[in-house]
């Protein structure tokens, strides 16, 4: 199994950019998919989830991160807008087999590499 995360960049402070997720071998429509952050210095954070049409965001990104599902490619996207220099982070996506387990990170089963965002002010 791996997950291959992409999209990260260097972007100014409101802006957008888009991270993808790709898996293979395992069917994301199996599980939850979900994205966490690190930023330096800091622990690893829940960001948001999704499985199916149920979504979960953190406070701190709601209405201005969008996460979905492209099944038949099997990849999780996460479209951020409005990005703020607190949103700089490597952005790691993961799978988790169970929906109630979203926010907890060790719970997760497969993890991907992680990409980075850099917000410039």
């Amino acid at each position: 199994v791996q997950l291959q995360a992409s999209g990260g960049g260097l972007v100014q402070a409101g802006g957008s950019l888009r991270l993808s997720c790709a898996a293979s071998g395992l069917t994301f429509s199996g599980y939850a998919v979900g994205w966490f952050r690190q930023g330096p210095g800091k622990e690893r954070r829940f960001v948001t989830a999704i499985s199916g049409a149920t979504t979960l965001y953190a406070d701190s990104v709601r209405g201005r991160f969008t996460i979905s599902s492209d099944d038949a490619k099997n990849t999780v996207y996460l479209l951020m807008n409005s990005l703020k220099p607190e949103d700089t982070a490597v952005y790691y996506c993961a799978a988790v087999a169970k929906w109630r387990y979203v926010r907890i990170r060790d719970k997760y089963d497969y993890w991907g590499q992680g990409t980075l965002v850099t917000v410039s002010s």
